[in-house]
């Protein structure tokens, strides 16, 4: 009768300990933080930081990367750290909709420019 191996999971608190190990000073990073990868994976990378790579092709937020990777906020915020610090990943804070300027100002200038 073979012998079934119990597959490891991201629960597995052993494997998140591995991940995170000692207590370090961690990025600013927040749940809306976008992520985008600036190359690819390399063959040494961990499994973590290889899925971060390829899931971030295009900007995904440090809350999705959480829930894609099945892993908590606070374990994607220290595999991240560990990115940023190696030049792996860019993180930029989300357009901030204040930021953008009023439409009814663009729709101004927009008839202005058409009555030229």
């Amino acid at each position: 009768m073979p012998v079934r191996r119990e597959r490891r999971s991201p629960e597995n608190p052993e494997r998140l300990y591995i991940l995170t190990g000692e207590d370090s000073e961690r990025a600013p990073l927040d749940l809306v933080t976008l992520i985008v990868a600036k190359g690819d994976p390399s063959p040494t990378a961990q499994p973590e930081q290889s899925a971060v790579v390829r899931l971030c092709r295009t900007p995904l937020s440090v809350a999705e990367l959480s829930a894609y990777m099945a892993l908590p906020f606070s374990v994607v915020t220290v595999v991240l750290t560990d990115m940023l610090a190696a030049d792996l990943v860019l993180a930029r804070a989300p357009i901030v909709r204040s930021a953008l300027p009023d439409r009814s100002l663009l729709e101004a200038v927009m008839h202005g420019l058409q009555k030229l």
